[in-house]
């Protein structure tokens, strides 16, 4: 998937991108497939057994998708909750 971004930065994984519509559209395509493939598995019918396939499928691929993005905010996240965390430490010990 070369199309796909999968380096981000903090600053450009907060804004939304075509990676964000993308996954925008699949999330409730692999929900209806899944809940309508079950269904269909429970009764038997072999296209349910198609759906809970494609479905599965596509969450493989939004996760590829959009993880790139989900950690790097998470890192910058974690770096400036661990600067916070160390600041109200100094500030608890009456430190400057």
């Amino acid at each position: 998937m070369g199309w796909i971004k999968t380096k981000w930065t903090p600053e450009q994984a907060d804004r939304w991108t075509k990676e964000d519509y993308i996954t925008f559209i699949i999330s409730p395509l692999i929900y209806v497939l899944l809940a309508l493939g079950v269904a269909f598995s429970l009764l038997l019918l072999w296209y349910g057994w198609v759906m809970v396939g494609a479905s599965i499928i596509l969450l493989i691929v939004m996760i590829k998708i959009i993880d790139p993005k989900l950690k790097a905010i998470s890192e910058d996240y974690e770096t400036k909750q661990k600067k916070y965390l160390e600041d109200l430490e100094k500030i608890a010990r009456w430190e400057e």
